[in-house]
């Protein structure tokens, strides 16, 4: 972290508001899995199909997320922000209007491009106003996505329950107030490009930037890899743990929310957390505490009971969350000349293979059964001793700082 940076106060006022814009599009985003249990019923879904709507929302924002990250470190769109809001606002109305299941797909195209160009921008826009606190800024933006993401069961209880499909019409006034904010917070960002411009910055050859960039492409391979697996087991319990719960206690569908409920609202608790203390303890430290502390409770999930899966639902929804917006922050730090592109790969891809595990998962579960998956997923968080492979924070820096003096 440069001296200029060092000391300087986060801007709260703009940190709160993007966040505020991040939770009004992962609520938007949310919708679609909130749909699922009605869809299910009203079009007689296969679980492979439900994977192939998660598939579509999250593989649609995961590729384009990079794409537009990359545009906008070449040439910085302000005011991309509301337009992203607008097309989630006709995703919902898409998805309440919907005639069939191709419709649907249509609609979450819609929502997954808006998510696509909302994250990469929102990414950058709390790096910008993070001074020196960047985990924690990172985590006051981050929480604004967990809100929103958390919201699901309670949609799925409280709106499509009672109002069925049609109760993603509602949606379209959040998506207004999205627009309102993100308008408010363009006019920001682009005062902010007029007021400090972009150098174009001088391309170095030569062996040691040929060792640099391997060193870099390594250290985001295993950030990658690690939130893979953060994916991959985020969605066996967002997706597929609501009908464990059905099938195996017999439970209503608003009952069973409030167990998806309580590991997502958990998880606002651990991205809230995990950044400041990541500013104190090391990135690398949170991340492999985020994996490996949570085995022991993945592991008991899906043999407890009732009562029992409430607690080891939180405590996971905590721990596992706690490095989702640290992972961020450590690869913006690790390549700060591309803070956009990182972050919608980081963030895109980790959420493209998601959907992709959520296909997987459910075509395994048709051909077999929920709890044998279920279980199966409970042992990923093991893989997470990849990442002691991971270069250190101090080692991280001082490449910046290398980088910088290359560069100057």
């Amino acid at each position: 972290m440069n001296a200029e940076i060092k000391g300087k106060k986060p801007l709260y006022p703009i940190l709160f508001a993007i966040s505020g814009a991040h939770l009004i599009n992962d609520s938007l985003q949310t919708v679609i899995p909130a749909s699922y249990p009605i869809l299910k019923e009203s079009l007689h879904l296969s679980y492979t199909q439900l994977g192939l709507i998660t598939f579509i929302l999250y593989l649609t924002s995961s590729v384009m997320q990079p794409v537009v990250g990359a545009y906008a470190d070449r040439r910085p769109s302000p005011f991309i922000l509301p337009l992203g809001m607008a097309l989630s606002m006709l995703g919902m109305m898409g998805l309440a209007f919907a005639p069939g299941y191709l419709a649907v797909l249509g609609a979450v195209i819609f929502v997954g491009l808006a998510s696509a160009i909302f994250h990469p921008e929102g990414s950058r826009i709390a790096y910008m106003a993070a001074g020196s606190r960047r985990g924690l800024a990172q985590s006051i933006y981050q929480v604004g996505g967990n809100t929103g993401s958390a919201m699901a069961p309670l949609m799925t209880a409280l709106i499509f329950f009672p109002f069925g499909q049609f109760g993603a019409i509602w949606f379209t006034l959040l998506a207004g107030i999205g627009i309102v904010i993100q308008s408010w917070i363009a006019g920001w960002y682009r005062k902010q490009l007029l007021l400090h411009p972009r150098v174009p910055k001088v391309k170095v050859t030569g062996q040691i930037d040929v060792e640099h960039q391997k060193r870099i492409r390594s250290a985001i391979g295993l950030i990658l890899f690690t939130s893979f697996i953060r994916s991959w087991f985020g969605a066996s319990i967002g997706t597929f743990f609501v009908f464990f719960l059905i099938e195996n206690f017999d439970m209503s569908i608003p009952h069973s929310q409030i167990y998806i409920f309580t590991y997502m609202g958990a998880g606002i608790i651990g991205t809230f957390f995990g950044g400041p203390v990541s500013d104190r303890i090391g990135r690398k430290n949170v991340i492999i505490f985020s994996l490996l502390a949570s085995v022991p409770f993945a592991i008991l999930l899906p043999f407890s009971n009732e009562f029992w899966a409430y607690p080891l639902l939180f405590i996971i929804g905590v721990i596992n969350h706690s490095s989702f917006s640290v992972s961020v922050v450590y690869v913006q730090e690790l390549v700060p000349g591309k803070v956009g592109t990182v972050s919608g790969l980081v963030t895109g891809l980790s959420f493209g293979i998601g959907a992709i595990g959520a296909v997987v998962l459910g075509a395994v579960i048709d051909i077999t059964s929920l709890t044998a998956v279920i279980v199966a997923c409970s042992y990923l968080p093991l893989l997470g001793v990849s990442g002691f492979l991971l270069p250190s924070d101090k080692k991280v820096q001082q490449w910046a700082l290398d980088a910088e003096r290359r560069e100057a």
